[in-house]
């Protein structure tokens, strides 16, 4: 291949529309513009979003709420712990194991049911009832 021998792939360049050249190339008079209208005029066109006037979609919809993409907190069952092979259980075991997200920054640790298993827990936040059950089958908490 040579650099005067390179052309575009057929059928991916179109022709010029040439238009105002008579009625016979379709392109006539008005240019395919239509008749009248803010489109017909040279210059004559509105914003993204503009609506003719009527309010638009974006602002007569109500705004609410605001949610942090930057924090990320998941939520994990009691027995979902105790399924683990492992005793020691943070934060960077769990994205180990694909539990829970790689971008997770924070943990919550929820009670579902009673566990006999000890369980050592750290650098997560649980619930009043899940430490209860974790302190009770002798697990610690740090």
């Amino acid at each position: 291949m040579l650099l005067n021998n390179i052309q575009p792939q057929e059928n991916s360049k179109f022709k010029k529309k040439r238009v105002g050249r008579g009625i016979g190339s379709g392109f006539g008079k008005t240019c395919g513009r239509g008749h009248k209208g803010q489109r017909s005029r040279a210059g004559g066109y509105h914003k993204v979003g503009f609506e003719g006037g009527q309010m638009p979609l974006q602002r007569r919809l109500p705004k609410y709420g605001f949610t942090s993409r930057s924090i990320k907190t998941y939520e994990i069952r009691l027995s979902q712990l105790t399924k683990l092979i492992e005793k020691d259980i943070t934060l960077d075991l769990l994205k180990a194991k694909k539990i829970v997200n790689k971008k997770c920054q924070k943990i919550k640790i929820l009670f579902d049911n009673s566990i006999s298993k000890s369980l050592r827990v750290d650098g997560l936040t649980m619930t009043k009832r899940s430490r209860d059950e974790i302190t009770k089958a002798n697990g610690l908490i740090s």
